[in-house]
């Protein structure tokens, strides 16, 4: 385990460096972006004559933007809460690499938004998974710098865990770089690829964590 005498944190850095305003900070925009996204679960009018059931089928396509980004969104949370537990120091980079991470996650409400109004059409596919990639990356780019910097970390991890870590963290591009490039000829499939990305990526952690092979690497994903 490290100590506030690690060279690489100062006194002061020590004093300063408490992740729990970082977390509580990030916690909150986590809680507002899902929040926005049930604001367009919204039945339209029926004084055309339309049925309720009518345009409840017609709302369909954002519910189901709405499933799909709030899964995600949850995917990312966990990821962050695990990851932040593990650190005991947070430096000026890492704050600022976490506002960085933070800045396409608050604009995945805006692309959920145009893919529920916009289902079939491969522009808003590929916005929705312009900001996922840009999500990951970022995501990818903070679990890097704490691997480059144990010295923030309450524990340093071994070398397997690092490597573990650092795919789980990039997996999801080769998904939503498939979903985005098929997102003209084959719309639906695209769709379906990104609501994969959660469900594939927690059954791979579940799996890692419970296999007897992996399961100590593996504690610390999430």
């Amino acid at each position: 385990m490290e100590s506030v005498g690690d060279p690489e944190i100062t006194p002061q850095e020590a004093r300063q460096g408490s992740p729990d305003r970082v977390v509580t900070l990030t916690d909150g925009v986590f809680a507002i972006i899902m929040t926005i996204l049930v604001l367009d679960l919204e039945i339209p009018g029926t004084s055309d004559g339309q049925s309720v059931a009518e345009s409840l089928r017609d709302l369909a396509p954002t519910f189901s933007a709405f499933v799909i980004s709030f899964l995600l969104l949850g995917m990312y949370w966990v990821w962050h809460r695990g990851t932040f537990a593990q650190v005991r120091y947070t430096d000026y980079r890492l704050v600022w690499l976490n506002l960085l991470f933070l800045l396409p996650m608050s604009m995945i409400p805006f692309a959920a938004s145009t893919l529920g109004s916009h289902p079939r059409d491969a522009t808003a596919l590929q916005l929705y998974g312009a900001i996922l990639v840009a999500v990951t990356l970022l995501r990818s780019l903070l679990v890097w710098y704490l691997h480059h910097h144990m010295g923030l970390l309450w524990q340093a991890p071994s070398r397997k865990a690092r490597r573990m870590s650092t795919t789980a963290a990039a997996a999801p591009l080769v998904l939503y770089t498939i979903a985005i490039l098929i997102a003209a000829p084959a719309p639906l499939l695209s769709t379906l690829l990104y609501l994969a990305v959660p469900l594939i990526y927690t059954a791979v952690v579940l799996f890692l964590k419970s296999d007897a092979r992996t399961a100590g690497a593996a504690q610390d994903i999430s």
